[in-house]
């Protein structure tokens, strides 16, 4: 095999590589209307035990049930807790769920920081939005939750149910969830560790 024909073909093996991440990742559609018209739940934490995670200790805040339609995702792999949580969900419920909505926002993730912007005027009140959609921070409980959050894709529905927690490190490094729909900014969003994970 001469090198000219070796690096066709490797060529063609990383564009169909290429290919089939973007088939297995690619956004799912849906028509116009609601999709998700359940609030999320929040309790009290059940069972308040600290929970060791690896290199962490977890002290459950709430537990958490969520019901929402993938509005966006991101990986992290090398800032300091993409150990803990490796994935950052963008979640949205009742308007925030409409594609008739989510049509006329940019929306995006950045540095566990979630946004979204309109052209002329937001599709719905800007204070029905911020209630109505959230940026997560996934903590899979274990290596199940970890595959089936691997396999979420943007637009997809999903049910997730676990605990909000803050996390400590012996090194000092401490990560607190927010326990509110109701703010923006730093500090707003919502640290999940997933025990178990439903696509709808």
């Amino acid at each position: 095999m001469t090198v000219r024909r070796g690096v066709l073909i490797l060529a063609v093996v990383l564009a169909l590589c290429a290919a089939g991440n973007w088939w297995l990742q690619r956004p799912i559609a849906h028509a116009a209307g609601v999709l998700v018209d359940a609030e999320p739940l929040q309790r009290e934490p059940a069972n308040p035990a600290p929970i060791a995670h690896g290199d962490y200790q977890l002290t459950p805040l709430a537990d958490f049930d969520i019901e929402a339609r993938v509005l966006s995702r991101e990986n992290y792999s090398i800032d300091d807790g993409s150990d803990l949580s490796p994935t950052d969900l963008a979640l949205g419920w009742k308007r925030m769920s409409d594609s008739a909505v989510i049509e006329q926002l940019e929306i995006s993730q950045s540095v566990r920081f979630f946004t979204y912007r309109w052209s002329r005027q937001p599709p719905i009140p800007l204070p029905e939005i911020e209630r109505s959609a959230a940026n997560m921070h996934m903590i899979p409980a274990d290596a199940g939750v970890a595959r089936e959050l691997a396999k979420v894709r943007q637009g997809a529905l999903v049910h997730l149910r676990g605990q909000l927690v803050e996390a400590r490190r012996s090194d000092g490094f401490q990560w607190r969830s927010s326990l509110t729909r109701e703010d923006t900014g730093a500090g707003a969003c919502e640290l999940f560790l997933v025990a178990s994970i439903e696509r709808l």
